[in-house]
């Protein structure tokens, strides 16, 4: 890959290492991290972003603001650990992944109570480093999985950003397009800009270019037509969160495309881990959708707001493509349909 690990981990300052995603594609630069008001602003300002990368960051975060606690009891270590775990978890309410990471970080820390600190932290830190290696151990098996659908000279279609830079490496969406190209196969990619935030224009195509792949860069309304064409073989997305019966909530956006594809007869498919899947959840009515601040859309790209002040803004960060629209999940267990995976439609 072309670009440093989204999410790092320096062992030995104990530091969260993370890129920078609010600057880019103009400068690349690696924020370090060990105290929770820059963690949890980091997730929350989306310097680091994407449900796998948002998980290992979480993960590898927690662990280093728990290095840095006084020296207290037990006790007084569990209660921090606990109120920082709550805060973190509350910077993005819709993705899986913070809340998995978070519970499986705490987990590990309340296995090891009766150990003393330093025993506690030593298995944070592994675990920490587990959490990672097995997000790129996930992320290459689904680009393996999902190449099988692809052929040389395909061309297809993404939204938002679920590539390298939302994982620690490879991504979800895009990595059967990255492996694709390792074994030889020409790949054509057409980008969502992903409005409002730009998440396809300014880090999707950035990543793709960046290693070698054909990528054309469309409007949001650019899909219909493109769709027409017949020139998309397949659309690749990503999800922050996938309930029992396989609903799926990503970037805003993303269900316009389902309905698109299944209209134009394109197959639709939706590359996650399972760390994604919320089996507590049945339907996707029950997944609560952030709504982030209206100056995204109203003033955030331009040098001066083109938009009345007076006029009101609704801005969900995602939307929920139901099961029934979606040909098939791939993750690290293979490509299957919805009700293969155990979800009920």
């Amino acid at each position: 890959m072309g670009l440093p690990q989204t999410v790092g981990f320096d062992e030995q300052t104990n530091e969260l290492l993370i890129i920078d995603q609010t600057l880019l594609p103009v400068r690349l630069e690696i924020l370090r991290i060990s105290e929770v008001n820059a963690l949890c602003d980091a997730i929350k300002k989306l310097k680091v972003r994407g449900a796998p990368a948002i998980g290992v960051a979480a993960a590898i975060g927690l662990y280093a603001v728990a290095y840095r606690f006084e020296e207290v009891s037990e006790d007084g270590f569990f209660y921090a650990l606990e109120k920082y775990a709550e805060r973190i978890n509350s910077t993005r309410p819709t993705a899986k992944n913070l809340s998995w990471a978070l519970e499986r970080m705490l987990n590990c820390a309340k296995a090891c109570k009766g150990q003393g600190i330093e025993g506690i932290l030593s298995a944070m830190k592994a675990e920490a480093v587990a959490v990672r290696d097995e997000d790129i151990k996930t992320c290459k098996l689904i680009g393996e999985y999902g190449e099988t659908l692809l052929s040389d000279g395909d061309t297809v279609m993404t939204v938002c950003n679920a590539g390298a830079l939302a994982a620690v490496e490879y991504g979800t969406a895009l990595s059967p397009i990255y492996t694709a190209k390792e074994k030889g196969k020409e790949i054509k990619v057409y980008s969502l800009e992903t409005r409002p935030l730009l998440q396809g224009a300014r880090l999707t195509s950035f990543e793709l270019t960046e290693n070698g792949i054909d990528t054309t860069l469309i409007c949001d309304n650019m899909a219909a037509t493109v769709l027409k064409s017949g020139k998309i073989k397949g659309i690749f997305t990503g999800a922050d969160r996938v309930t029992a019966r396989g609903d799926a909530a990503n970037k805003i956006g993303t269900l316009m495309l389902a309905i698109l594809a299944k209209y134009y007869g394109v197959p639709f498919y939706v590359c996650v881990p399972y760390s994604t899947v919320d089996f507590s959840l049945q339907s996707g009515d029950e997944i609560v959708i952030e709504e982030r601040d209206g100056d995204e859309i109203k003033s955030a790209w331009y040098k001066e707001t083109l938009v009345s002040p007076k006029v009101k803004v609704y801005n969900p960060a995602f939307d929920v493509t139901p099961a029934e629209l979606i040909t098939a999940f791939i993750t690290e267990k293979g490509v299957k349909k919805p009700s293969e995976l155990g979800f009920k439609l």
